[in-house]
This record gives C-alpha cells, structure tokens and sequence, in this order.
C-alpha cells in the first residue's frame, strides 16, 4: 500500500447496502462514520477509550473536518482506513489525517483530516488536556 505517512493505524471495512445512496455508490456521510469508527479504534489501541474518557472528565472532540472525495466506491468493495496523529500542541488541539484505500486496486479514494479541541466534560468548555491525553496522543505520522 501506498500511505502518505509511515506505519498507519489500519481499520478495514467492507461497503454494506446501508451505505450505498441513491446514485449508486457510497454516500458522503458513511466516510465520516467510518474515520470516527477507526479513529475511536486507534484510540483505544492507544490506552483510551470513552470509559477513559469519562473517567477522566476530559473529551476530544470535532472542531473540524475536512473531507476529500477522489473516487467513487461500491457495494462490496473492501477498504483500509489509514489513521496518523499529526499534530498534538500539548495544550488544547490535535489533529488526526485519514487516507482511505481500496484493496483490490490500492487506489487511495479518499484522503481527510479532524481538528480536535480538549473539553472538560463537566462543563464542555475548552481546556488545557491533562497528562493522560499528552502521553497517548503523540503524533504517530512519524
């Protein structure tokens, strides 16, 4: 596979009619179920998960997301969602790329990014992220 950055976290997936709109092909809004599926599975592979979360009375969560669509995809096509931590500013903000390949033609048929902001989850107010976050969230794309 040809990644954009070194040792990507991989989810696959396998394109379900449920995701396949009216023209035929998989609608817009079953890729950004799928990066937060595989970005909430490398998180776990990383020592947090929403119980985590919770626990700790911190989120991330979505400020931003920006979504580019290179190529169609299909009923039955298997896919590889590829997830690198790009950026962590170790105060309020990370950011987390996406490269989507299709596995029988290693096309890459989507590429994407989110801009997480840190909130306590008392209040839902932005704050500096504790210790937990800082030492998971490293960035990954190296």
């Amino acid at each position: 596979m040809n990644w954009d950055y070194p040792n990507p976290f991989t989810w696959k997936v396998s394109v379900e009619s449920s995701a396949i709109d009216a023209l035929g092909h998989v609608n817009n809004k079953a890729y950004l179920e799928w990066l937060m599926e595989a970005a909430w599975a490398h998180s776990g592979e990383l020592g947090l998960r929403i119980e985590d979360y919770t626990q700790l009375g911190f989120a991330f969560v979505a400020r931003r997301h920006e979504l580019n669509y290179l190529a169609p995809t299909f009923l039955d096509d298997r896919l590889i969602v590829g997830t690198w931590i790009v950026t962590l500013d170790r105060k309020f903000r990370s950011r987390r790329e996406y490269q989507i390949i299709r596995e029988k033609d290693a096309k890459t048929i989507f590429r994407g990014s989110t801009d997480w902001v840190c909130i306590r989850l008392d209040t839902g107010k932005p704050s500096v992220m504790p210790a937990e976050f800082i030492q998971a969230y490293q960035p990954t794309n190296v």
